[in-house]
C-alpha cells in the first residue's frame, strides 16, 4: 500500500488506523476533483449560457456579468458537494478493488463493514460542511446576485416591486362558552408596491366588533421611527352600526397605526434558494396570516429539503463505497458514468417525491426526506450483499 501518502494528512485523530487514514488519504484527492469539476458544468449549464446571452442580446456589463457569475458560484458547489462524494468513494474503492488491496485486507479479518467507514466519516463532515454553507453563505450569494442583475438590467427601477398586496390580519377571541377563534380585525390591501410607498391603498377596519372605517390613499409609507403608516391623499369613511356612513374625512396627510406586516410581505417576496432556515420560518409565518395556503405548502417543502439536502452526502457515500468495494475492474471513466447514473436516478426521484409534495399528496417531511430513506435502504441493501 501506498503509505507514504499518509504524511499530509496527519490531522486525523489518532483515533484512526493506519487502514482508516490510507483509505481518507486516498478519497480527498477525486473529492476535490469532483467539487471542481461538478461545480464547473453546473455554473456553465445554470449561469453562465444565461448571461451571456443577457450580454449580447440586452446589453449586460461584462464587469456585471462576472459578479453574478462568482456570487451563483457558491450555489453550484454546494451542489456539487454530495455528487463529489459519490465520485471519490466510488473511484477510491474501485481503485482499491482493482490492485486487490481490498482483497488483502478482507484476508486478514477486515469486513466490508469496517473498510467502508472512511468513506462514511467523510460523508458525514461534508454533510456538516454542506449544511453550513447552504444556510450562511449560498442564500446571501443568491439573494445579491438577483439585486445585482435586477439593478443592471433596470437601472430606473428599484430593485424589490410587488403588485396586490393583500394582508388580512386577525386577533383572538373568546366566545361565551370559552372556545377561542380567530376573527378578522383589519384588511389590507395595497395594488402595488414600487420598493418605497404602497399605492391604491384600501384597508377595512373591524376592530370594533362590526365594521368601522374604511381608509382609502393613494399611497403610504412606513415611518420606521414612529413606528406608523404615512398615509397621503386619502379618505377616512366612518361606518354606523347600521352600515351607513356616519362621517367622511378627506385629508392630505395621517398617521395611522397599523403594523409594518404589509411591507415585509412585500419587499421579502425572496426565492426559497435566497433563504436560509430562519428567514424561509418568518416568511412562513407571515404567509399563514395572508390564507396563502399554496405558497404556504410550498415553502414548508423546500423548507424541509434545505434540511433533508445536506445528508444525500451520507447517502451517496455509502452507495458509491458499497459500488466501488464489488470485485470489478471499473476505470475513472465508468466510475463517472456511474455516479452520473446514480446522480440523475436519485435527483428524478427527489423531484417526482417532491411534486408529490408540492401538491398535498404526501407531508412536506415525507417529499424531503423519502429520498434519502430510500437511498440508505438501497445502500444498505447493497452493503449486505456484498458482506456475503
Amino acid at each position: 500500500m501506498k503509505f507514504g501518502k499518509l504524511l499530509p494528512f496527519k490531522l486525523f485523530s489518532r483515533g484512526f488506523s493506519v487502514m482508516d487514514r490510507y483509505i481518507a488519504s486516498e478519497l480527498i484527492p477525486p473529492f476535490l476533483f469532483g467539487v471542481g469539476a461538478f461545480s464547473s458544468v453546473g455554473v456553465a449549464i445554470g449561469t453562465v449560457f444565461d448571461l451571456v446571452r443577457k450580454v449580447t442580446e440586452l446589453g449586460l456589463p461584462i464587469t456585471i456579468a462576472v459578479e453574478v457569475l462568482l456570487l451563483k458560484l457558491p450555489e453550484f458547489v454546494s451542489y456539487a458537494f454530495p455528487m463529489s462524494v459519490l465520485l471519490a468513494t466510488l473511484m477510491t474503492y474501485s481503485r482499491l478493488s482493482s490492485d486487490s488491496e481490498l482483497i488483502a485486507l478482507r484476508s486478514c479479518g477486515v469486513t466490508i463493514y469496517r473498510l467502508v467507514i472512511p468513506a462514511l466519516v467523510l460523508s458525514l463532515v461534508v454533510t456538516g460542511i454542506t449544511f453550513l454553507f447552504n444556510e450562511i453563505v449560498v442564500p446571501a450569494a443568491n439573494y445579491q446576485a438577483t439585486i445585482t442583475l435586477k439593478q443592471a438590467l433596470n437601472e430606473d427601477k428599484p430593485a424589490v416591486e410587488g403588485k396586490n398586496i393583500f394582508y388580512p390580519e386577525y386577533e383572538e377571541v373568546t366566545q361565551p362558552d370559552g372556545e377561542k377563534t380567530q376573527e378578522l380585525k383589519r384588511l389590507f390591501y395595497a395594488s402595488r408596491f414600487d420598493g418605497e410607498r404602497m399605492k391604491g391603498l384600501t384597508v377595512l377596519d373591524w376592530s370594533q366588533e362590526e365594521l368601522n372605517q374604511i381608509v382609502t390613499s393613494e399611497s403610504a409609507t412606513w415611518n420606521s421611527q414612529q413606528k406608523t403608516w404615512d398615509f397621503v391623499n386619502g379618505t377616512i369613511y366612518l361606518i354606523a352600526p347600521d352600515a351607513s356612513y356616519r362621517d367622511i374625512l378627506r385629508f392630505d396627510k395621517q398617521k395611522l397605526q397599523l403594523p409594518k406586516t404589509p411591507l415585509d410581505l412585500a419587499s421579502g417576496d425572496r426565492d426559497p434558494y435566497e433563504m436560509n432556515i430562519a428567514q424561509t420560518l418568518e416568511r412562513i409565518d407571515i404567509l399563514k396570516l395572508t390564507g396563502d395556503e399554496k405558497k404556504v405548502l410550498m415553502l414548508k417543502v423546500r423548507l424541509q429539503q434545505k434540511i433533508s439536502f445536506p445528508f444525500v452526502c451520507l447517502v451517496f457515500g455509502l452507495v458509491g463505497a458499497v459500488l466501488g468495494c464489488r470485485p470489478q475492474r471499473v476505470g475513472k471513466a465508468r466510475s463517472f458514468g456511474i455516479s452520473v447514473v446514480v446522480i440523475f436516478s436519485y435527483y428524478l426521484l427527489g423531484f417526482i417525491i417532491g411534486g408529490f409534495g408540492l401538491v398535498g399528496i404526501i407531508s412536506p417531511f415525507i417529499a424531503a426526506w423519502l429520498p434519502n430513506v430510500f437511498g440508505l435502504g438501497v445502500g444498505g441493501w447493497l452493503l449486505v450483499r456484498t458482506a456475503r
